[in-house]
């Protein structure tokens, strides 16, 4: 007497769950733009709650540069220098340092296998989370260089330059600090690369080009938010040129595509492992 194997009487269990298998269609993948918004929004909720202090610190922490400069420089192309630094630092504390942190912290937690659950792809991910930290900076920067104007006598005539620097220095900043924190073995390390980083924007950004030694000015040129504070720095002038603003904001673009790419790659590197 012939037995015929379970797996194929038809109406059996298997059967049935393979028809349903072979029958069943996954959703359609997120488009890139839906799925970016949807990131964004659920970040930036959730930085308004647990960032208002750092934001804070970060603001102060800015403005205590440039009274303490003040004593220093007292107007003329450094003063200037110094609060388009210091604007953007409230950036790089919180696109750069914050966000390699948060990336860090999310890697060894085991957050990175939740997003890679979602039917999200890995750039509306990092370019959401970016989004968010960077509007978050807007309030500080603001502050910080409506200060600087006060303290150093400069016209705020021009301030409106800050619609363009805060998205596209944050972009490049938040996309080296994604890039740092996801590339990072260790969430320590990732916090010290942040903190590094935010250093670099303070002396390299704040401080007076033509005051760095030779060697130090090269190493600024690579820094991704001197370009935006060059294009806010010549904002100042009583007739600024223009060109040299768009240029500067126009590198400072190109550093943020690249550095986000970087960061997207990184992401998917770190969430396959």
């Amino acid at each position: 007497m012939s037995v015929v194997p379970a797996e194929v009487l038809p109406g059996s269990a298997l059967s049935v769950a393979e028809d349903a298998v072979d029958a069943a269609e996954l959703g359609p993948r997120a488009r890139l733009w839906p799925s970016l918004a949807a990131m964004y929004r659920a970040q930036l909720s959730r930085a308004r709650v647990a960032r208002i202090p750092l934001l804070f610190v970060a603001t102060v922490q800015s403005v205590g540069i440039m009274v303490m400069m003040r004593g220093v420089v007292d107007g003329g192309g450094e003063a200037r220098s110094i609060v388009a630094g210091a604007s953007v630092l409230v950036v790089a504390f919180v696109g750069l340092n914050l966000l390699a942190q948060y990336f860090g912290q999310l890697r060894a937690g085991g957050g990175l296998d939740h997003y890679a659950t979602l039917p999200v792809s890995p750039a509306a991910v990092v370019l959401g989370v970016a989004g968010a930290y960077a509007s978050f900076t807007v309030p500080g920067t603001v502050v910080t260089a409506v200060v600087g104007c006060v303290l150093f006598g400069l016209p705020m005539a021009h301030l409106w330059v800050l619609v363009a620097v805060i998205p596209l220095a944050g972009a490049a900043l938040a996309g080296l600090g994604a890039a740092l924190g996801l590339l990072a073995p260790r969430p320590e390390l990732a916090t010290l690369l942040g903190q590094l980083g935010m250093s670099a924007a303070l002396l390299l950004g704040v401080l007076p080009a033509d005051r760095l030694p030779t060697v130090v000015q090269y190493a600024r040129d690579l820094l991704p938010s001197t370009y935006g504070v060059e294009a806010f720095a010549r904002s100042f002038g009583a007739h600024p040129d223009w060109a040299f603003v768009v240029g500067d904001l126009a590198v400072c673009a190109g550093v943020g595509v690249a550095s986000l790419a970087v960061a997207t790659w990184a992401y998917r590197r770190a969430a396959v492992r």
